[in-house]
């Protein structure tokens, strides 16, 4: 990476320390999905401290702040995710979490910090903005049906013309951006199979509808989609992760249970899958006499960046850290509801390097252990202020 920043870009130390010292507030002090009250009141309550916010609250755990220079322009939306996990943390942090079963597993702490960093700089150049500046500050991202689309329908994208969001990524080494053209992150959808058979003595088996059986047949015949229905040259995962049955080594169950996910990222695939699915599952079942319930629940909407803005963000990268920095990912068939945001208008996704093996910070997300390299927050800053720099016209 170059050792040499842009000129203007730079972070005065004492800055770089509020924004770690942010994000360790509220490491230590996480709130789940559609419960972020205190957060969203420390978020509201910081921008106060800046001036010049037109500050609301979408929603009871979100908070979006707009900032409005003086002359008219375009609009941009900048994106944080607030929500913890369902995690008891492992690590030996004097700033690990003080809530029980309650962490910041996924770097959701470290978006909400850069992004009041990026608020409280641009805000003191507010009368050389022509356009607005919107900060999203977003609930339940990890909990479907997601927050992302409650504040869309609360209005925050109204007037918007570009959207930007990151993710702190434990894939990803420090020092590097990751960017993606086009399909970044899937649509992660969820299924619940319901056998049906008939129970009964495990010494006689004949006189059963065994569930067990039928439904093994299912998680096998089920990959079927991928490797015979499915054109190669696509994408798709189907995962069965959940099978439930039986209470004792001598009964046949009359019911089992089967759950899992389905990830892709072309619509007409994405749609197709619950077909294969129920013709799958009526093939087994009636072919030994059985029943099935399939529950299927569409998840958020593919990651898609479009290109344009995308090179924007890739150029803002280069611009301030040289072109080794940047890393072009292939896209992840993990799911993001900040896709809700881009079926508004376009926008992009990227990836801040947070992993460090130096520092033993090498815990994937959703792990107890999980952390970010903090020097990753500055460099997370930086881009979406070059970037907000490249989109919207300022005045000298």
């Amino acid at each position: 990476m170059s050792t040499t920043l842009q000129a203007g870009y730079e972070l005065p130390e004492a800055f770089k320390a509020q924004v770690i010292e942010w994000r360790r507030h509220l490491h230590r002090n996480p709130e789940l999905s559609f419960q972020e009250f205190k957060t969203a009141e420390f978020v509201e309550e910081t921008l106060r401290g800046f001036g010049g916010l037109e500050i609301s609250r979408p929603t009871p755990t979100s908070v979006l702040a707009r900032l409005i220079g003086p002359r008219p322009g375009k609009v941009l939306a900048i994106r944080a995710d607030m929500d913890a996990l369902p995690i008891q943390e492992e690590n030996e942090l004097e700033f690990a979490s003080a809530v029980p079963g309650v962490m910041h597993a996924c770097g959701h702490d470290g978006h909400t910090a850069m992004v009041l960093g990026v608020a409280k700089l641009l805000t003191s150049r507010r009368e050389q903005l022509g356009g607005e500046i919107r900060f999203l500050f977003q609930h339940a991202e990890e909990m479907p049906p997601g927050g992302a689309q409650e504040m869309v329908d609360a209005g925050v994208m109204e007037g918007v013309d570009f959207v930007v969001g990151s993710h702190l990524s434990s894939k990803l080494a420090i020092g590097r951006i990751g960017i993606a053209y086009g399909a970044m992150m899937a649509s992660p959808d969820n299924f619940t199979i319901t056998i049906r058979g008939k129970g009964g003595h495990a010494a006689a088996p004949h006189l059963t509808v065994d569930p067990i059986i039928i439904g093994a047949q299912a998680v096998i015949n089920l990959q079927h989609i991928v490797s015979r229905n499915i054109d190669p040259m696509e994408q798709l995962v189907v995962s069965v992760t959940q099978f439930i049955g039986g209470s004792a080594n001598n009964v046949i169950p009359g019911t089992v249970k089967l759950g899992g996910t389905v990830r892709s990222f072309d619509p007409h695939i994405r749609s197709a899958a619950p077909k294969h699915f129920h013709r799958i599952l009526r093939g087994i079942t009636e072919a030994h006499g059985a029943e099935y319930v399939l529950e299927y629940e569409y998840g958020y909407n593919p990651v898609h960046n479009e290109q344009e803005i995308t090179r924007v963000v890739e150029q803002a990268a280069v611009d301030l850290f040289g072109r080794e920095a940047v890393v072009h990912i292939p896209p992840s068939m993990g799911g993001e509801d900040f896709s809700a945001y881009q079926q508004v208008t376009p926008g992009v996704f990227f990836n801040i390097g947070a992993e460090n093996k130096d520092k033993g910070i090498v815990y994937p997300h959703h792990h107890p252990r999980f952390t970010v390299d903090e020097d990753a927050l500055a460099m997370g800053v930086q881009v979406f202020l070059r970037t907000a720099d490249k989109l919207l016209d300022w005045s000298e």
